[in-house]
């Protein structure tokens, strides 16, 4: 794929996506028509050059396959009808993607592929992206993305936003999904880049959105923050290279200012509110981090109070991890090792990259190496293998991956 178009595809296709399912009612037609206006405009602008509009351009292009596509298979005349009306409908309206988003995520759908089908129609990733990102199977994956599709064309889903009544029932999934296309733009599962500057900027479009939709909620406010808070440190994240700078390391001079103050002001009106949560509580830890002037000014007792309030309302394995990362910082590497000895993540490679550093920082740099070299294997990223391999064959290294 050319650059151009790359570039177009990682920032419209979810849009050009969700105006087409508007238009069509049907999630497969869309997908396939928006995929067909990118093979045209690989065809086509290396050629002629990009349009003024690349956005206008596959949407209308990927409109008119869909048209045509009807064209073909209807077998009335109602259906050319149809098609000449879907031909001019109009263009996308403010919430096209947040609706498509509860769309995918009607309870109906189980989760895992409200999450997964989620992520292909709204954040454009591809099945393998999306594999990693949860941590499943290739074929699984590509088997729910069906499945759901299926559901939702079988069982007449809804394209809109759902009633007010009805927005408590479908907002885990919705936070969710927002969080783990936000992951996947700040630390990109594959590719030469860490991290995916237009992930980022839909996830935190989409959360505005949603908090303008429901203000009083208070997870969808700390999930906002804790997206502004952490893609605030984007600038320091890597260096003119394009090498990863873990977090100890990082100029905070250059941390978003600007960012961090919103951040902050959002979490302060979640303590008010006093209804704690998990992305609230996550909030308050990047908080935390960003409040620090210098990276040993952090408060590393607060951090893992929160850890243990996290732990609480939502425990998993990653969360375990993180809480031992901030222990280790407390009560030395000794400490942070006895609590992830016994966590069972497979094929995670921040898991290793942090028993790595503790193993090189109680000295036992031969084991140390052995987890840097099992964190490179797993790694997807290029920036993330780079730096776990550097980390390796440098004696007195110390820092790990910045999540």
């Amino acid at each position: 794929m050319s650059r151009e178009v790359e570039r177009v595809f990682r920032e419209e296709y979810g849009r050009a996506v969700a105006v087409l399912v508007r238009s069509f009612g049907d999630i497969d037609l869309a997908e396939e028509a928006v995929q067909e206006a990118f093979a045209a405009a690989l065809r086509r602008w290396p050629q002629e050059g990009p349009p003024p509009s690349p956005a206008g351009w596959i949407i209308t292009t990927a409109r008119h396959h869909a048209v045509d596509r009807l064209r073909r298979e209807a077998k009335r005349m109602e259906k050319h009808f149809e098609a000449d009306l879907l031909h001019n409908a109009p263009g996308e309206e403010p919430a096209d993607r947040l609706s498509l988003i509860f769309t995918c995520c009607h309870p109906a759908l189980a989760r895992h592929a409200q999450v997964a089908l989620t992520l292909r129609l709204l954040g454009g990733l591809s099945t393998p992206e999306i594999a990693r990102a949860l941590l499943v199977p290739e074929a699984t994956l590509a088997q729910r993305i069906v499945r759901a599709k299926n559901k939702i064309r079988d069982a007449g889903i809804p394209y809109r936003v759902p009633r007010p009544a009805e927005l408590p029932d479908r907002l885990a999934a919705v936070l969710a999904v927002l969080y783990l296309i936000f992951n996947e733009g700040y630390a990109a599962s594959s590719g030469g880049a860490l991290v995916r500057d237009d992930l980022c900027a839909e996830a935190i479009r989409q959360a505005r959105m949603l908090h303008g939709l429901m203000p009083d909620e208070p997870e969808v406010a700390g999930l906002l923050a804790l997206m502004l808070l952490a893609a605030a440190r984007r600038p320091a994240r890597v260096d003119a290279a394009g090498a990863l700078v873990p977090l100890p390391e990082q100029d905070r001079s250059r941390w978003d200012r600007a960012a961090i103050e919103e951040g902050h002001g959002i979490v302060r009106e979640c303590l008010r509110r006093d209804r704690p949560g998990p992305y609230q509580i996550q909030a308050a830890i990047n908080a935390v981090h960003t409040d620090a002037a210098r990276a040993e000014d952090t408060d590393w007792a607060q951090i893992a109070r929160l850890y243990d309030q996290l732990m609480a309302v939502a425990p998993s394995p990653v969360v375990e991890l993180n809480r031992a990362v901030a222990v280790a910082e407390l009560d030395g590497p000794d400490a942070g090792l006895r609590l992830i000895e016994g966590l069972r993540l497979p094929r995670y490679h921040v898991l290793h990259a942090v028993r790595a550093d503790l193993l090189r920082r109680a000295g036992r740099d031969a084991e140390a190496r052995a987890e840097y070299d099992a964190a490179a294997e797993l790694a997807g990223n290029e920036a993330e293998r780079a730096f776990l391999r550097a980390r390796s064959t440098l004696g007195s290294a110390s820092g790990t991956l910045e999540r």
